[in-house]
């Protein structure tokens, strides 16, 4: 029966092929414009390490100044200083624990025919490795024996190492570095998170960098910092002041395994502070937290108001399309009264005609899904090439959400089909009769 019905919405839809259509776009056009809009949401929202969010946290500690609070007190600073991030290095109270700061040099290439490579880099202790599960394609991050004893080593990224070295592994060659010659231990596999979750401040959907060096290097003046940087006091001269500074230019992140190892390490924090109050600092109210990835990429508002905002309205849109199709059906199974009436007088129940119709909007909702798919692919090319790199990655349709704009085609096209068939249904056959 179910064949026969889905043969009779076929021939219905091409018998009144001109309404049908004006239906399938204004399903179309609706489900493309939220599909577009849903899926830049989807994507820039979702979880990048769903494995672990629940175990990583990022440190903010509130050493700002006691007569203008960061981000108007709602907030404690977004960074930490080098004080504060050496200090909370040394203690090593977490499972794992890393400082990290955005960095960039000048590679000098063995060939002397190649031009030298300027890099982004990130400065990070050897936790950072292992902590945000960084794929290798050839050997690892370094130990942290390596960061103690001060050794000149990097990893690089897949990309860099294509450029250098043409793919092979080349684990064990140097590099040189801003002037100084690097061993390199490991080559990161494409590695790409979405949103660059470890470092939010210089870009939630910027790229994973080019090369990764111990963090120590900044201290020692080898190799560039950059990167966000705020102060709210005057520094002092020298590069050596400024790492005593309260400016704040470094990201925390631990490892902390149990809800319990949590508790405790947020006590070593307010220890911490407190003890720091001796010498002066941290003047205002303890306000120390540790956010796990979701809590942080949300207080850090990843996904911007305006982008939730164009959500919303994309799907008033949908819905003002789906009150036309509700229009349209209305008077397409109307325009049907005299062959609803005959097929009741020969005995077709009402359940019978219900399903017929709601069958035939079922189809002409999975036409108007095919067809928002299409719409919503040109309009995530649209959205990529607007914004250009800023949206890589974050304008493609993936499974997931090319089954919800059929499934969301299907049902609203139903939804707005029980109206018009419920009418249709109603129909006295007496009286269509005696009109013919």
């Amino acid at each position: 029966m179910f064949s026969y019905y889905l043969r009779l919405a076929w021939i219905s839809i091409l018998r009144h092929w001109g309404l049908s259509l004006l239906m399938v776009c204004a399903i179309g056009l609706g489900i493309g414009t939220a599909m577009t809009t849903v899926t830049v949401n989807y994507l820039m929202s979702a979880n990048p390490i769903p494995e672990k969010s629940q175990q990583l946290y990022y440190v903010q500690l509130d050493s700002w100044d006691i007569n203008d609070p960061f981000d108007d007190g709602l907030n404690p600073p977004d960074q930490l200083t080098y004080t504060d991030s050496s200090n909370l290095m040394r203690a090593k109270q977490a499972f794992r624990q890393n400082v990290q700061a955005q960095a960039f040099g000048v590679i000098e290439p063995a060939d002397p025919e190649m031009l030298p490579l300027i890099v982004n880099g990130r400065a990070n202790t050897a936790d950072f490795f292992s902590m945000f599960n960084v794929p290798f394609i050839y050997g690892s991050g370094w130990s942290n024996q390596s960061d103690e004893s001060k050794e000149f080593v990097v990893v690089l990224s897949k990309e860099t190492n294509d450029k250098l070295f043409g793919g092979k592994d080349s684990v064990g060659e140097s590099i040189k570095l801003e002037g100084n010659m690097f061993r390199i231990v490991g080559v990161i596999d494409t590695w790409q998170p979405k949103p660059r979750f470890y470092d939010i401040t210089t870009g939630a959907f910027n790229d994973s960098e080019d090369i990764f060096v111990p963090f120590h290097l900044i201290a020692d003046e080898k190799i560039s910092r950059s990167g966000n940087t705020n102060c709210w006091k005057p520094t002092g001269d020298g590069f050596k002041a400024f790492l005593a500074s309260e400016c704040i230019w470094t990201q925390f992140w631990v490892e902390l395994k149990t809800q319990q190892d949590k508790e405790d390490y947020l006590q070593f924090l307010n220890a911490y502070v407190e003890e720091q109050k001796q010498f002066g600092r941290f003047q205002r109210p303890i306000d120390n937290r540790l956010s796990n990835v979701m809590q942080w990429l949300e207080t850090q508002e990843v996904v911007a108001d305006d982008a939730q905002m164009m959500m919303a309205m994309s799907f008033m849109f949908l819905i003002v399309c789906l009150l036309n199709t509700v229009g349209l059906l209305l008077a397409k199974f109307l325009g049907k009264a005299p062959e609803i009436g005959l097929r009741q007088a020969l005995g077709a129940s009402k359940s019978t005609l219900f399903s017929q119709y709601i069958i035939e909007s079922a189809c002409i909702g999975i036409l108007g899904g095919i067809l928002g798919l299409i719409l919503a692919y040109l309009g995530l090319k649209g959205v990529e090439g607007l914004y250009g790199d800023y949206m890589k990655g974050l304008a493609s349709l993936d499974t997931n959400m090319a089954i919800l704009a059929v499934v969301l085609a299907l049902v609203s096209t139903i939804l707005a089909g029980l109206y018009p068939t419920w009418r249709a249904c109603n129909i006295q056959p007496a009286q269509q009769l005696k009109s013919q």
